[in-house]
């Protein structure tokens, strides 16, 4: 379904829904995130949730719909109390929406943040693209690889460079380099492409640092 026709749709077909006949109904807060047909359905009452995914299932069949039986399971997402070890990166206590997987984790305060990070299969899914192009185009010259991978790079900067996110598309650049110097190794079986070679080829074609494009600190610092 394009993601036009699943705002038509969905937006009679669970939107309307939720807001008339959903929302009156709990005991406690509850409100819905959706983009296309990916959506998000949060609650503060934990009876509220079960009651809701119970006759969700009924909605959607009304209308020729069913859930997704991986994607759709109910979380307990709260704020992890006292020292608890890790950083609520488990999976009862996060979920991936829009690429991004939403778990708590501990702020250079120590205080408990709901923070966002590249879902791993989106990370996968994007350096597999990057291995399939440079793959195919290893014998392009060097300057027209660049080019390419610099915008392939600010392209996933764009999306995925967050707040609290800085550490995944770092680690995105470092496997994009590795990849890259790995196909350029094999153009020819003479001239090897070695890690110090390679070093002097970034100094004249540097690959994008990671970049930050949306942080809620610069958003917070306007007047």
């Amino acid at each position: 379904m394009s993601p036009l026709l699943a705002n038509v749709y969905l937006h009679e077909v669970l939107d309307r829904w939720f807001e008339a006949d959903v929302k009156p109904q709990l005991k406690g807060r509850g409100f819905l995130i959706r983009y296309a047909d990916d959506a998000v359905m949060v609650f503060s009452s934990e009876s509220d949730a079960r009651k809701v995914m119970t006759v969700l299932a009924k909605r959607f069949s009304r209308y020729g719909l069913t859930r997704h039986p991986e994607k759709t399971r109910l979380v307990s997402f709260q704020r992890p109390s006292g020292a608890t070890p890790g950083g609520g990166n488990t999976d009862s206590g996060s979920f991936d929406l829009l690429g991004f997987t939403h778990h708590w984790a501990k702020s250079l305060r120590g205080s408990w943040v709901g923070k966002r990070e590249t879902a791993q299969s989106r990370f996968g899914r994007a350096l597999t693209r990057v291995r399939d192009w440079c793959r195919r185009n290893r014998h392009l010259p060097v300057a027209v690889q660049h080019r390419n991978l610099s915008q392939k790079l600010r392209g996933h900067y764009a999306y995925f460079g967050i707040t609290g996110n800085g550490n995944a598309i770092g680690r995105f650049l470092y496997e994009v380099t590795c990849v890259w110097r790995l196909w350029l190794n094999r153009r020819s079986q003479r001239a090897k492409m070695t890690w110090p070679r390679f070093e002097k080829l970034l100094e004249r074609y540097p690959l994008p640092k990671p970049i930050v494009v949306q942080s809620i600190y610069r958003h917070a610092a306007k007047p």
